[in-house]
């Protein structure tokens, strides 16, 4: 075993924004903020043309089933504090396993 790739994906919704510039002040800051204090990689998935939801992706990976597991538990609590109402979630963590060579 090589090591594991954990990815988080959300759907995030706010019913009261009423433009896109409103609903990226919103999302920005929060994908800004797992950037810079979790090793993760952000992107912004789909709903890009909606104003009132988005759906945000987050990645990551490590030799360490047990700090990917506690770093996208980190990210969900964060984006729960977004601002945004987090209507759908999911997380997954798959191993990432070493090829045989052939002899």
């Amino acid at each position: 075993m090589l090591g594991y790739i954990g990815t988080y994906i959300c759907r995030l919704e706010a019913p009261w924004v009423r433009s896109l510039k409103e609903k990226r002040a919103l999302i920005k800051p929060v994908t800004e903020k797992l950037k810079s204090r979790y090793p993760v990689t952000v992107a912004r998935l789909d709903g890009l043309d909606a104003h009132d939801w988005e759906v945000i992706g987050v990645v990551t990976i490590s030799n360490d089933y047990q700090w990917v597991q506690d770093t996208l538990k980190m990210v969900s609590d964060l984006m729960r504090t977004s601002g945004c109402e987090v209507t759908e979630e999911n997380t997954s963590i798959q191993p990432i396993e070493q090829e045989e060579e052939d002899e």
